[in-house]
């Protein structure tokens, strides 16, 4: 049976990330993406050290979906180089990934 995919990545700023997160939804490449504003990072960018106020997105999907995923949010994302984390999922409950199958997909 199909797997589970997650996908995290960041935004600047929450209304791109649901903006970005609702056209994956409307596409069928994700069921949900939950965003999660309020992030303060601080990292390495092209040789200096960097904070900065994000949010997270949490993608929600199937693993079959993982290319044209990444593609769309490659796309559509802000960033020059957006982190794309990949969590393959080890077990879902049965009516998750149903609902997952069922909302992504052809």
């Amino acid at each position: 049976m199909e797997r589970v995919l997650l996908v995290y990545t960041t935004f600047a700023d929450a209304e791109t990330a649901l903006e970005i997160g609702e056209s994956l939804v409307r596409d069928r490449l994700a069921a949900c993406v939950n965003v999660l504003p309020g992030m303060r990072s601080v990292y390495a960018w092209k040789g200096a050290v960097e904070r900065g106020a994000e949010v997270v997105a949490i993608i929600k999907s199937r693993d079959s979906l993982r290319q044209p995923l990444v593609a769309a949010l490659k796309a559509r994302h802000p960033y020059e180089t957006p982190i794309l984390l990949h969590l393959p999922v080890a077990e879902a409950d049965p009516d998750t990934l149903a609902w997952i199958l069922s909302e992504t997909g052809a």
